[in-house]
């Protein structure tokens, strides 16, 4: 029998022949939508102790990062949490751009907030209607996904992607936003929050979902900071702790907005808190698209490093040249070392660069959510049944292309 590398057994001594048993939820389970391995000590429903193992992925998104010109590290960040992968995107591009100093225009700055938005929401509409999944409550479920469906033909019209979404580029954007865009954007502002509100009134004071949430996974304020808690988590909690407030990044300092937090920190708090910050993000995306500057989609001062359009490649020589370096990987980088954070989906989402001015990052390292929300999870089941074990485990939104960079 092989141990674990803190030499903790992944089986419990005693057999089912006795009290205590052992139970492997995961790696593939339905109930732990994605690839996690559990193995569970319980001593009937009630979880006695737990191990986690991670490595099922097997992305090594760093080290593939290490090798690739900047330019082309965009499309690994859409695999870290696939929910919201524009939001990585964008982190990405903020990073290099803090690298090689460059001020995007006030317009690439407010296009940005609205895509980052909108894909808040349709993170948290994933989180919260499988919570709801996990209570039994698979109606919510149904209604929430039409609407993350209008959200990614939104990404579509930005971008021709919808789930890996490689939006934007380090600069600004490929190209402003269509007509297209706008109509649908105006018809989901109008029509979604009555859509959420019959989602809200579904669940939020339903009894069954109260009692199967309430004291399910419950983790203090202490102990999330203890392990490095962000994001909803972390302010179900009851920490007022959003990068957008604390180090604003994309003109986050022009808009109005509330930070809702929890108490407990349990399953039903974390629900109540991603419920509130999709009303919070449409007011930003309001604010956002009523007050959108005139300009350019793109920052002219990076030619190096933002594509240049076909037809000019065809026709200007400059423009061949820079065409050339940027697909070739060949643009020079400054040497030196920053960091970068944004708000994720599942909270900070921060990217750690160092550049010794060759064509690859010397270093890259990602600060993942998900990963640390991980290792909190044995704290947080410790005395609770198998079904609370579920519910935690949906309420903390681990997503596994986070755990394995």
């Amino acid at each position: 029998m092989s141990d674990t590398p803190n030499n903790k057994s992944l089986f419990a001594d005693e057999t089912i022949d006795g009290q205590i048993a052992t139970l492997n939820l995961g790696p593939t389970h339905p109930a732990t939508h994605g690839i996690f391995q559990n193995v569970l000590t319980v001593d009937g429903e009630k979880i006695l102790d737990s191990v986690q193992t991670v490595g099922y992925i097997h992305r090594a998104f760093e080290k593939l990062a290490e090798r690739r010109p900047y330019n082309q590290i965009t499309p690994i960040t859409d695999r870290l949490n696939y929910c919201s992968s524009p939001i990585n995107n964008m982190g990405w591009e903020m990073t290099m751009e803090k690298l090689i100093g460059v001020q995007v225009p006030k317009k690439v700055d407010y296009m940005r907030v609205i895509i980052m938005e909108l894909a808040r929401i349709a993170d948290h509409l994933v989180c919260n209607s499988v919570i709801g999944v996990d209570t039994g409550a698979l109606t919510g479920f149904t209604y929430m996904f039409q609407e993350r469906e209008k959200i990614y033909e939104l990404y579509e019209e930005v971008c021709g992607a919808r789930l890996t979404t490689n939006i934007g580029r380090i600069g600004g954007f490929e190209r402003d936003f269509s007509p297209a865009f706008h109509t649908k954007l105006k018809k989901f502002l109008q029509e979604f929050p009555k859509r959420f509100q019959e989602f809200d009134d579904l669940l939020l004071r339903n009894r069954i979902f109260m009692d199967r949430t309430i004291k399910a996974g419950p983790i203090s304020a202490e102990r999330a900071m203890d392990y490095g808690f962000t994001g909803p988590n972390l302010r179900a909690a009851g920490v007022d702790y959003d990068v957008r407030v604390m180090t604003p990044y994309s003109s986050y300092e022009d808009f109005d907005f509330e930070i809702p937090v929890g108490t407990h920190g349990d399953t039903y708090d974390r629900f109540c808190v991603r419920q509130e910050e999709v009303r919070q993000s449409l007011r930003i995306i309001e604010q956002a698209y009523k007050n959108m500057p005139e300009g350019k989609h793109f920052s002219p001062d990076v030619p190096e490093f933002y594509l240049p359009p076909k037809a000019d490649v065809y026709t200007k020589m400059e423009a061949l040249i820079y065409h050339f370096k940027i697909v070739m990987g060949e643009t020079p980088v400054p040497v030196g070392e920053v960091y970068h954070a944004v708000e994720g989906g599942n909270g900070e989402l921060g990217f750690h660069l160092i550049s010794d001015g060759g064509r690859t990052p010397y270093r890259l390292q990602f600060r993942r959510p998900c990963f640390i929300y991980y290792q909190a999870y044995p704290e947080m089941i410790k005395g609770q049944t198998i079904s609370d074990a579920v519910l935690t485990l949906s309420s903390l939104n681990v997503i596994a292309g986070e755990l394995d960079a």
